[in-house]
């Protein structure tokens, strides 16, 4: 429950906690159809390396023992499609997202790939899963926990849904600190990514937002330390592309 005059970051804005899972929403909605064009434009289709290198340290299992993915802010499937790709046919993946636009992109997907039978597509909040306790091997979430509101909160219900065994893995924007590249990412994103973002989508400020929450979001050894408190054993992270990006990860044991 929000406590009275609670807030939190929208970007660069302070709004009351509540209010932001509303906005963010409002962002997805607007940019679901053109998403992953936008991804590969504005990272100049590093996203996808990436994602696969997500993927590679999943090692999902490539036989029959049944391993079961669920995959949080993952609405237009791309982990899972991954991870489905990449694995034995005893896989089988939940995407869970918040906004139902972006898993309309992602069930469409699913049917072109002809990977619905080994992937399903969810409606539901990160900080309140709608799944058991410990019903799945590994829980991924790439670039949305910035987006949640609560982000303690989802790291406790990630802990909680994973068998021991389980591992967490979150790919999330970082904080770029190579002399020089971070200039060019500073100017990049605020100059370029934006407008870009009006040109494609037809929509600028959510973009802007975007790239503002990419600079609130906790740095690596802060956020390893949430991961941590949340329960999990054995975190580390990898950091690519000059910190742009970092893979985190820890294990439920």
């Amino acid at each position: 429950m929000d406590r009275p005059g609670e807030t939190t970051h929208f970007g660069f804005r302070d709004v009351p906690l509540g209010d932001k899972q509303t906005l963010v929403n409002d962002v997805f909605h607007s940019v679901a159809s053109r998403y992953d064009l936008m991804n590969d434009l504005m990272s100049g289709g590093l996203h996808r390396v990436w994602k696969d290198i997500m993927v590679t340290t999943l090692n999902p299992p490539k036989g029959q023992r049944p391993f079961a993915l669920l995959d949080v802010a993952g609405g237009t499937g791309d982990i899972s499609f991954r991870a489905a790709r990449a694995a034995g046919p005893g896989f089988r993946a939940t995407v869970c997202d918040i906004n139902p636009d972006m898993l309309a992109v992602g069930r469409q997907r699913a049917q072109a790939q002809h990977l619905d039978d080994r992937v399903s597509f969810v409606e539901g909040n990160a900080e309140e899963l709608a799944f058991p306790d410990r019903s799945f091997d590994a829980y991924t979430i790439a670039f949305g926990i910035r987006n949640v509101p609560r982000i303690d909160a989802a790291l406790r219900e990630a802990f909680r849904v994973l068998r021991p065994g389980g591992r967490f893995l979150c790919l999330e924007f970082s904080t770029v600190e190579m002399p020089g590249l971070d200039r060019l990412y500073e100017l990049f994103s605020f100059k370029v990514i934006p407008p870009l973002g009006r040109m494609v989508t037809g929509d600028a400020e959510s973009y802007q937002y975007l790239v503002e929450s990419i600079r609130k979001f906790p740095r690596p050894g802060a956020f390893a330390e949430m991961i941590g408190t949340a329960g999990f054993s054995r975190v580390n992270w990898q950091i690519m592309s000059g910190g742009i990006v970092a893979l985190h990860s820890g294990w439920r044991l």
